[in-house]
């Protein structure tokens, strides 16, 4: 898996989370998860491209575990915002299905570069 194809798709994911958190605030007038799934969602992006300045292999891995688990918590929020009908099945379906592709990526390029140690 080529990291700038990673990196690519966090940063289309993290803008897709920088217009859903417009909108729930706009449009749903919710201020507390929007600004939660802000943070999340968009630090998986942001930690991967610290990743790929890291000082060594350790902190590279370190970078991308902490983004794996941003994308976990994304997930959550997701789900979160659509069972409490913030968001309409297929407007979560979409992102929980980019985000999920974010999270396999992610475990698997840390298993790669861990079997590479």
């Amino acid at each position: 898996m080529s990291e700038n194809i990673l990196q690519e798709k966090s940063y289309k994911f993290a803008l897709r989370i920088v217009k859903l958190s417009q909108y729930l605030n706009d449009e749903k007038r919710e201020f507390v998860l929007s600004k939660k799934i802000l943070d999340s969602g968009t630090a998986i992006g942001v930690l991967i491209e610290e990743a790929k300045q890291g000082e060594n292999r350790a902190d590279f891995l370190q970078k991308f575990s902490v983004a794996n688990k941003e994308a976990f918590k994304t997930n959550f929020w997701l789900r979160l915002l659509r069972d409490g009908d913030f968001l309409s099945e297929k407007q979560a379906q979409s992102l929980l299905a980019d985000c999920e592709e974010l999270q396999k990526l992610l475990i698997s390029s840390l298993k790669t570069a861990k079997q590479s140690d």
